[in-house]
């Protein structure tokens, strides 16, 4: 026997606009400046690459000084994590790092959630991400293998 109550509406869609402007935090990759990088030397290949891609990420273009700050903050976790031969020890340092990295917007879904939109990316619905990536439709995929 279902459940007690009415029956659910024909057209259950939340309508709730988004209160948010949705042109406010988006950024392009050509106005990207960072600093550089302090005492380069010092770090392994491994987080002078982590640091280049912060650097030249589209979403560096509207970073302020106390974000790179939090950047040369990171660098020696980041170093220490890379250095790590302890697996728990890493995974905390790792932790760590991914938090603050979750509030610059290093992932699609942290820029998601922070509503940065990076113009020119393949981060939209359908778009194949990645260097060379091809979609193919599903249909084709299935007739690959002997589907309906």
């Amino acid at each position: 026997m279902a459940g007690f109550g009415p029956p659910p509406k024909t057209n259950a869609r939340r309508t709730n606009a988004d209160t948010f402007d949705q042109d406010v935090a988006e950024v392009t990759a050509e106005s990207v400046a960072a600093p550089e990088l302090p005492t380069p030397k010092r770090w392994l290949s491994a987080t002078r690459t982590w640091w280049t891609t912060w650097s030249t990420a589209p979403q560096a273009a509207v970073f302020v000084g106390t974000d790179w700050q939090r950047l040369v903050m990171l660098l020696p976790l980041v170093d220490g994590y890379h250095r790590e031969k302890d697996p728990l020890r890493a995974a905390k340092l790792l932790a760590e790092i991914r938090q603050n990295e979750q509030s610059l917007g290093a992932t699609h879904l942290d820029r998601l959630r922070a509503r940065i939109k990076v113009a020119g990316s393949a981060e939209g619905p359908g778009e194949a991400v990645g260097q060379g990536a091809e979609v193919i439709d599903l249909a084709d995929y299935a007739a690959m293998f002997g589907g309906a």
